[in-house]
């Protein structure tokens, strides 16, 4: 993981370097006449760092290409399946920091266990989900298919959620799911009601309304017709 940083740094001071040599072309350019150039020159050499996620995400897709490397037998990518990326997930469980309590320990399911006990640590459901988001999205940018990622298989969406369950009832910490924003539809709805109600209840004062609302113009116009047509009789 290290090396990998490392060479990243070093791709990176690359572009810098290219661009104090191109300095001069760019400054004879601009003698020429041709300004644009310039900067050009100036936007190239200082290109921007790559955020947390972007390197993050680099780094997990070169653990993955090790472990297909150093698979037995090793794997290639093309021939990667759903199986092969449970298999990893597994594989990364001796790396793991969270304790998990076996069914058999008077530990299970305590939140806040009072004693150290022998429970073997793994890696917690969410870094494993956080995880294979970043490997689902390196594989497309890498050239693979969406309906042929190994990382959005069925399969490792069963395990994940496996996974979930079997931790939460081991650790006593359920996890909730991210509620959506009901409530602001809700609320949208509401006030479209009553802007409607109030366009039908407010007779004529609802026609000018009705000019800027196609929905609410309708009622205004039904409400004057009755007048109109007694106007013609007489």
């Amino acid at each position: 993981m290290d090396s990998a940083s490392g060479g990243g740094g070093a791709s990176a001071a690359a572009p810098n370097n290219e661009g104090t040599s191109s300095a001069p072309p760019v400054t004879a350019a601009q003698q020429g006449g041709s300004g644009g150039g310039g900067g050009g020159g100036e936007s190239s050499s200082s290109p921007a760092p790559p955020s947390r996620y972007e390197s993050q995400k680099r780094r997990d897709w070169n653990t993955f290409l090790q472990y297909l490397k150093n698979h037995k037998p090793p794997l290639t990518l093309a021939r990667c399946s759903g199986a092969h990326v449970i298999e990893f997930l597994k594989y990364l469980d001796q790396f793991g920091k969270t304790k998990v309590h076996i069914t058999g320990c008077p530990y299970f399911g305590h939140p806040n266990p009072p004693a150290p006990c022998s429970c073997p640590l793994k890696q917690a459901w969410g870094s494993l989900d956080a995880l294979i988001g970043r490997l689902r999205a390196a594989y497309e940018e890498n050239g693979g298919r969406p309906e042929s990622n190994p990382f959005g298989a069925r399969a490792v969406r069963i395990y994940l959620r496996e996974v979930r369950e079997g931790q939460a009832k081991a650790r006593g910490i359920p996890y909730e799911k991210k509620k959506r924003k009901r409530p602001t539809t809700v609320t949208t709805t509401a006030l479209v009601s009553v802007a409607s109600t109030q366009a039908v209840d407010g007779g004529g004062s609802g026609g000018g309304v009705g000019g800027e609302d196609d929905s609410g113009g309708g009622t205004p116009a039904n409400v004057a017709a009755p007048p109109t047509a007694t106007t013609t009789s007489v």
